[in-house]
This record gives C-alpha cells, structure tokens and sequence, in this order.
C-alpha cells in the first residue's frame, strides 16, 4: 500500500497502517483519538500527565526507583518508553489484583454463623444484629466514642 503525497507516493509501512486501521476502527464506535507528536524525553510534569497523576507522585515514582530517569543538570528527564513502559506494568498489576479479588470467596450474607448477639440492654432492637455496646443508652442516641 501507498500514500500520495504533493512531493510523490510513499510506501505505508504495515505498523502505520494498522495504526490507522484500530484509530478508523476506534472512532467508529464513537471513541475519541488523539493522535499527537510526542518528544522522547519528558519532563517530570509532562510524565506525570501522561499518567494522569501529580508531579509529586511522579517524582516519589522516581526516587524509589519505579521508573528510571536522568539528570542532566537541574531538572529530572524521563525517557517516554520508560513511562509508558510504567503505565502498562501497572495496569497489569492492578489487572491481575482485581482479578484475584473477584476469585475471593465471599461469606454468604444470610449465613447466621457469623453474626453477632443482640444487646440485651437496648430495647426495640427488632431483627437487627449489632455488636454488644454499639449504641450507648445516654438521651443522645449516639454511639459512644
């Protein structure tokens, strides 16, 4: 496949037009793209946008040691492949955390074994099981601290 272009044709390299092709397929179903340059190396404001997170964060980020950087005078620079390399780790992790989440069991909430007794000293309870002391019996009506 080709482009034209006013100074002649090119050839399209097969990443660019699949790049193309999941952006046409993205904003068929009515997705926003956005397609912008991006410099190599960041600042630690621009990193943190990137990942949606404050500067500060950023820089703990660094200083721990999560994300590599360099300091060529003042200023801490962050390579762009480091930072994206970061946010797909993450997402990762928090994938395979929530993933592990949904496998937890569960205690049945029905299940009466694991409630606790009533408080004898309060009235009007009903049906409700509450911890013994929850509520205190001054005219306020609020649990003690």
């Amino acid at each position: 496949m080709t482009i034209s272009t006013p100074e002649g044709s090119a050839p399209l390299p097969d990443s660019v037009r699949r790049l193309l092709v999941d952006a046409v397929t993205a904003l068929d179903r009515g997705q926003v793209v956005t397609v912008e340059p991006h410099r190599t190396v960041l600042t630690t404001q621009e990193a943190a946008e990137l990942l949606g997170t404050t500067r500060p964060t950023l820089v703990r980020l660094l200083e721990a040691g999560k994300i590599s950087y360099s300091s060529p005078s003042r200023h801490r620079r962050v390579e762009l492949a480091d930072v994206l390399a970061f946010r797909q780790h993450e997402r990762a992790r928090r994938g395979q955390v929530f993933e592990e989440m949904a496998h937890e069991e569960t205690p049945d909430p029905g299940d009466a074994s694991d409630t606790l007794p009533l408080d004898p000293r309060i009235e009007g309870q009903g049906n409700r099981w509450l911890p013994v002391g929850w509520f205190s019996t001054r005219a306020s009506g609020f649990p003690r601290p």
